[in-house]
């Protein structure tokens, strides 16, 4: 999503550009599905909303909570914006693919399918740190054909290239990340495990506009359409579990004794015929603090460079708007030749990315933690002061609602509702009488609030999150 993007934004401005993609064959993911709307406006601004044209993708109005039986529903504020503002889901490599055709339209635009192994210095040799970044190195072998649709096997072949500003966003599972920021580590909380329920949306789920999401226990399982014939079901399996074996049949076991006995009655025999079918996949989920560093001739971009958990479906929100901050901070250099006027625009670049890029990543990682049950009764007590809160709609709901769709990017917001589900929740355990064990359990609730946000906060940085972009500029902060 991030390289097809940036070449078309780079490609429209006259620039040549040069994306070297891994496979240019149809990608086949279960993560990227869903794009907030947020990320839809980002979409809008790149010239690029045509791409979730023509593949089946599914407007996405709001999200739709379950636990315990219980219901609530947040729409998203879109009041006095276009029709066709909305979240969409949708088959990540249908959505993938129509950026890489509106990017190879474009003139001066060039996509060649390769593997980058490594970074190359000015002269030709291995980058190391310190040096500028002048190219990279690929090896050639199959070739994608696009006219046939189809893989054409060939012999492998190194190849080299040069340009003023390579740009790095080799995705989730980055090669080069280690060697431009030494500094960011992922964590692991979990895995996501996807399977197709098979039916049209509207048949198969409460709310077929709604994205889904059931607080079970031990983690959250999410459910939205992908196509006017499919449901997406992603289960969550956190780290502290160990991973149940699909070959062995312990996933589907897990799957059909512990996950669909807490799913909403309609949703349960879509879920046991999808499990019996057997079409598991899985994928890792990672968390990763962004951690600008300047490198002489060369930026990272999109997953390889900040990572948040996809549970609320906001990292190709991240990206988009990344590449538009990107695009304009750049814009107004006519080439990439000058090494330290485009490190300082770049610096630029990573100040101005900072506000909603960090709201999403934390309200990500926050609800995570939340949405997570545990054995601490405080914590169960967040969970469920979170879930009633939200469920009393209005303002409550909205502006979480607008944080989660990527459509208010203020920490401030998101810090102060944070909080104020908090207060919510030991306001409500202080009726009818605030006992003492009702005050001490109340104190582990704005403890457990702290434990859960200050850490976050602090990875993605407090000065970056909080401070304005001109302040940092005047402070050095990148």
């Amino acid at each position: 999503v991030a390289g097809a993007s940036l070449a078309h934004s780079l490609g429209g401005e006259g620039r040549r550009v040069l994306c070297v993609e891994r496979d240019l064959s149809t990608p086949d993911r279960i993560v990227g599905e869903l794009l907030q709307p947020g990320g839809y406006l980002k979409l809008k601004e790149l010239g690029l909303e045509s791409c979730v044209e023509g593949i089946d993708a599914q407007k996405v109005y709001g999200y739709t909570m379950f636990k315990n039986g219980e219901v609530a529903t947040m729409t998203y504020p879109l009041e006095g914006r276009s029709d066709d503002v909305a979240g969409r889901s949708f088959h990540n490599g249908r959505f993938v693919q129509k950026l890489r055709q509106a990017a190879m339209k474009v003139e001066g635009v060039e996509l060649r399918q390769g593997t980058v192994k490594k970074l190359l210095n000015r002269e030709g040799g291995d980058w190391k740190e310190g040096e500028t970044v002048g190219g990279v190195s690929y090896t050639v072998g199959d070739v994608w054909d696009e006219k046939k649709q189809q893989v054409i096997p060939g012999p492998s072949v190194t190849k080299t290239v040069f340009a003023p500003l390579t740009i790095v966003c080799d995705g989730h599972f980055s090669s080069l990340r280690s060697k431009l920021s030494p500094q960011a580590s992922p964590d692991h909380p979990s895995h996501f495990v996807g399977v197709i329920l098979k039916g049209a949306p509207s048949d198969l789920l409460p709310n077929g506009s709604h994205g889904h999401v059931v607080l079970g226990d031990p983690s959250p399982v999410l459910f939205y359409p992908i196509s006017s014939t499919e449901v997406r079901c992603l289960v969550d399996i956190p780290a502290s579990v160990k991973m149940p074996s699909v070959a062995k049949g312990e996933m589907a076991k897990y799957v059909l004794e512990k996950i669909v006995p807490q799913v909403p009655e309609q949703l349960q025999p879509h879920l046991i015929k999808a499990v019996e079918n057997g079409q598991f996949r899985s994928m890792p989920n990672k968390t990763m603090a962004a951690k600008p560093q300047r490198t002489p001739g060369a930026v990272m971009l999109g997953d390889a460079f900040n990572m948040r958990h996809p549970l609320t479906g906001g990292g190709m929100t991240v990206a988009l708007n990344d590449i538009a901050t990107f695009k304009s901070m750049l814009s107004p250099l006519p080439d990439f030749s000058d090494a330290a006027l485009t490190g300082a625009k770049l610096d630029e670049f990573y100040r101005h990315r900072t506000r909603p890029a960090l709201t999403i990543n934390t309200l990500a990682n926050a609800l995570y933690a939340v949405f997570c049950s545990s054995g601490d009764t405080s914590m169960e007590e967040m969970r469920q002061a979170c879930f009633e809160y939200l469920k009393l709609g209005g303002s409550y709901a909205r502006g979480p609602i607008a944080l989660l769709g990527g459509l208010d990017p203020n920490p401030l917001n998101l810090v102060s509702h944070f909080f104020s589900v908090a207060l919510f929740g030991i306001g409500r355990l202080m009726v009818p009488l605030p006992t003492p064990e009702r005050l001490f359990k109340g104190g582990n609730i704005l403890a457990g609030a702290c434990k859960i946000i200050f850490p976050i906060v602090k990875g993605e940085g407090f000065t970056r999150m909080f401070f304005p972009a001109w302040l940092r500029t005047r402070l050095g902060i990148i």
